[in-house]
C-alpha cells in the first residue's frame, strides 16, 4: 500500500495497516525534507505512474486539504481498519476512509469516503457520514446522526439522537450538540452553541 503524507497521522495509518497484515511500501510528501517515516521511505511528492497497481491512502488529517489532494490521485483508494474496530456487518464503510483502533460502527452506519473514524469514537446505527468528515478519539453520535461534507467532530464530543450537522461544521472538543447545525458553523460548549460561521470555498 502506499500513502500520501508522512506526518503523524501517516504515522498511525501505517500502524493499522500493519495489524492488517499488509505493508505500506513508500510514502508520497510534498515536503522535500521528509525522507522516511521510521523504516518507511518517503519518495517525494505525488506520482501517478509510480507503482500505480498498488492502493493508496490519503494520510493528511485536515479535511479540505484530503478533498483537495483526493482530486488528483489515480491511484486506486484502499481502506484502512484496524483489526479491534467493532464493526456490525451491516455497516458500511466507502473507500479511502480509514477507521482507527477501538472504534464502533453500528448496524446500518454509512461513513462516506475519505472519513477519518479516530481512536474509540463510537459511530451508532443509522448515521451517515459524508465524505471527508473526521470524528475524532472518543466522540460519540448517538442513533440517526447526520454529518454533512468535511466536517470535524472534535475530541469527546456527544451527539444526541436524530441531529443533523451541516457541511464543513467545526464541533469543538467536549461539545454536547441537542439541536441540528447548519453549513459551517463552528460549535462550542455543553450544550453547543454556534459562536461564527466558516468561509470556505469547495
Amino acid at each position: 500500500m502506499l500513502l500520501y503524507g508522512g506526518s503523524g497521522h501517516a504515522k498511525v495509518i501505517r500502524d493499522c495497516v500493519k495489524a492488517m497484515g499488509q505493508e505500506v511500501y513508500f510514502i508520497f510528501d510534498d515536503n522535500s525534507e521528509l525522507k522516511t517515516l521510521n523504516e518507511t521511505p518517503i519518495i517525494g511528492p505525488y506520482n501517478p505512474a509510480f507503482n500505480i497497481h498498488e492502493e493508496i491512502v490519503i494520510a493528511i488529517g485536515n479535511n479540505m486539504l484530503r478533498k483537495v489532494v483526493s482530486e488528483k490521485i489515480v491511484h486506486k483508494f484502499a481502506r484502512v481498519i484496524h483489526p479491534s474496530v467493532l464493526r456490525s456487518p451491516y455497516a458500511s464503510v466507502d473507500v479511502g476512509t480509514v477507521v482507527f483502533h477501538g472504534a464502533v460502527l453500528q448496524a446500518d452506519a454509512k461513513v462516506g469516503k475519505h472519513a477519518i473514524i479516530n481512536t474509540n469514537a463510537i459511530v451508532e446505527h443509522d448515521c451517515v457520514l459524508d465524505d471527508f468528515v473526521h470524528i475524532s478519539p472518543n466522540a460519540t453520535l448517538c442513533g440517526n446522526v447526520k454529518v454533512g461534507e468535511g466536517t470535524h467532530v472534535g475530541a469527546g464530543a456527544v451527539v444526541i439522537p436524530n441531529i443533523t450537522i451541516g457541511k464543513w461544521c467545526v464541533i469543538g472538543a467536549g461539545s454536547v450538540i441537542i439541536k441540528d447545525i447548519p453549513d459551517y458553523a463552528v460549535v462550542v460548549g455543553s450544550p453547543g452553541r454556534v459562536i461564527k460561521t466558516l468561509e470556505v470555498k469547495v
